[in-house]
């Protein structure tokens, strides 16, 4: 048995960064980009590291040092031993019967590396995937709203990588999902209230992310610690992040692109306020900037290092892409995953 299981990039369209702060977000899974799990049965259980991600051979001394600096001592092997751990600990926690198989496993991905489009998260949800594909374990046994939850468990108890479940839901989902993670139903439950949403309604997007990074854009934030204490300022920008996922999906429902394009430039000029342009980085400024000098709505499609923006026409789009690619960005339109997998959480 061959298993092939992929899940997409990740874009944030409205409510980021409340998701991790009790809010609501509006998401999209995009084909553009994905994360690829392979499994075949074989003897042993085998995890085969990837060449460019996971090396352990280098042509000098000069050439480690230099992968090192741009990828971190981290690649996606240990992301793929910590899903099986969990997926193993998850059904054994459930009385969940796996057949004794073995299986060698690989993976593959296309997603920018640390430009927060969630490449990490797509890897473990592809894997996790796979696992439940090759044993059986059904969608009773394994909702989507629990694997999205697995999938945070990797990241987070296995690895001690800070994570949300926003990118997991959509990766796990597809398509576009409003989210609603209400505190009451996250300590109540574990799980917020998750509603598709027809991708047909979302407007043109593009996509604009960081070649080559000159700076982060991610020096250390105190907005977390903040909130912890109940400064005022945050608090009440978390609330008003999550005002605009829920005015922003209203504005999509009635075909009103004018009001959501305005929402998403809200979001990006609270967040700023809140951060602080030193914490959101010049390159990250600069692709906002190109976006509203040419008259089109932009935010941050994640954590930063990819923005995603509204365009009206084809001249409009042409005059986009030059310009970010005269600045040495990667640009391209957006393709939303259609989804098809996944149900309404708490329905």
């Amino acid at each position: 048995m061959i298993i092939r299981a992929a899940a997409y990039a990740r874009i944030g369209l409205l409510g980021n960064p409340s998701d991790g702060y009790y809010g609501r977000t509006i998401s999209c899974a995009i084909t553009n980009f994905s994360a690829t799990a392979h499994l075949e049965e074989s003897a042993h259980v085998v995890l085969v590291p990837h060449p460019t991600y996971d090396p352990t051979e280098f042509d000098s001394l000069e050439a480690l040092h230099d992968t090192a600096r741009r990828d971190g001592y981290y690649g996606g092997l240990r992301l793929l031993y910590a899903t099986c751990t969990k997926f193993f600990e998850y059904c054994r926690g459930r009385d969940i019967a796996l057949p004794r198989r073995g299986f060698t496993l690989r993976y593959e991905t296309t997603i920018p590396r640390q430009v927060g489009l969630a490449g990490s998260s797509a890897i473990v949800t592809a894997t996790v995937d796979a696992l439940r594909r090759l044993y059986g374990v059904t969608d009773a046994e394994l909702p989507p709203y629990l694997q999205a939850n697995l999938v945070l468990s990797v990241e987070e108890e296995e690895l001690d990588i800070r994570a949300g479940l926003q990118d997991r839901v959509i990766q796990t989902y597809g398509g576009v999902v409003y989210m609603d993670f209400d505190r009451q139903l996250l300590e109540s439950r574990g799980y917020g209230e998750y509603q598709r949403m027809d991708p047909a309604l979302v407007p043109p997007l593009f996509l604009a992310y960081f070649g080559k990074p000159k700076d982060s854009g991610k020096m250390h934030s105190d907005v977390r610690a903040r909130w912890h204490r109940g400064d005022l300022d945050v608090v009440e920008a978390m609330h008003t992040f999550a005002l605009f996922a829920t005015e922003g999906k209203a504005a999509l429902e009635r075909g009103d692109h004018e009001a959501f394009g305005r929402l998403m430039n809200r979001n990006f000029d609270l967040r700023l306020k809140i951060f602080g342009e030193k914490v959101i980085g010049k390159q990250n400024m600069e692709m906002i900037r190109i976006a509203r000098n040419l008259g089109a709505p932009a935010k941050f499609s994640g954590s930063g290092g990819a923005i995603v923006g509204l365009w009206r026409d084809a001249d409009q789009l042409a005059r986009l892409g030059a310009a970010y690619r005269e600045r040495g960005y990667s640009f391209t339109t957006v393709n939303i995953d259609p989804g098809e997998r996944g149900a309404t959480a708490g329905s």
